[in-house]
């Protein structure tokens, strides 16, 4: 193990092991307010009014909540129009508010506890993907930006939904071999021609013919995760679905 594939699984395992020193040295609280809980299964009452949870009823492609049922396996016109390359994505809740501050923290601040009761809620939310799937796989960071982070909150989230899933985890066969600026204030045109070509499965027999969970903390445009889901799967994934913490959606809807 060298490299990037060494601070990837030494920061991937960080999380829990953090996780355990703060369970045995402080008393339970809400990771965002701070407010003492009775145990340490997530968030306060107030953080967690503060999520908007994405449930169903919504398209069965893209995950995109529906102001109303529409019916079981209905389709966004978004997704009819442009199907992704992707089969499903599943979030946990909109990007903002208590989202939008969970990952910025996670991301931003290195609170890289957060990763644990981040990915229990994700691997609730995506329980149908991961119910079929054979290996989870987070989307990479450039060794450049890795050495410079220290982390790479992708694969923290991984990890602890593959722990509460029970599902293998890979953190190396799939890897950003281009450095890319960052996505953040680019345009949809502008992601896309960013990422293109940026990763690649680097072992192709730990991928062909499995079902991929590839996890991200955030989709936004998709740019990057379509970039990785084309790289899984000119690798040979037989299918590739997305989960992660949060996602845009369009007008709040």
């Amino acid at each position: 193990m060298r490299g990037a594939t060494a601070l990837a699984w030494i920061a991937a395992r960080a999380g829990a092991g953090l996780g355990r020193f703060t369970r045995l040295a402080l008393p339970p609280a809400c990771p965002l307010c701070r407010t003492l809980l009775a145990d340490d299964a997530g968030l306060c009452a107030a953080c967690w009014g503060d999520l908007r949870l994405i449930e169903r009823p919504y398209c069965e492609r893209l995950g995109t909540p529906f102001p109303f049922d529409l019916g079981p396996g209905t389709l966004s016109a978004a997704a009819i129009a442009e199907p992704p390359v992707f089969a499903r994505a599943r979030a946990v809740a909109v990007f903002d508010g208590a989202a939008r501050d969970l990952v910025h923290a996670l991301k931003y601040r290195d609170r890289i506890e957060l990763s644990r009761v981040m990915g229990r809620m994700m691997a609730r939310a995506g329980r149908e993907l991961l119910a079929e799937a054979d290996v989870i796989v987070p989307v990479p960071l450039h060794r450049r930006r890795l050495w410079w982070r220290r982390f790479n909150q992708s694969a923290l989230l991984a990890a602890a939904v593959a722990r509460g899933a029970g599902i293998g985890l890979d953190l190396s066969a799939l890897c950003r071999v281009r450095a890319t600026r960052q996505q953040v204030g680019l345009t949809r045109l502008a992601r896309a021609d960013n990422v293109a070509g940026a990763f690649k499965v680097v072992a192709p027999e730990r991928i062909a013919g499995r079902r991929v969970v590839l996890v991200d903390d955030v989709l936004t445009t998709g740019a990057t995760i379509a970039a990785a889901t084309r790289a899984l799967k000119r690798g040979g994934a037989r299918e590739v679905d997305v989960l992660v913490f949060a996602r845009v959606v369009a007008d709040g809807g």
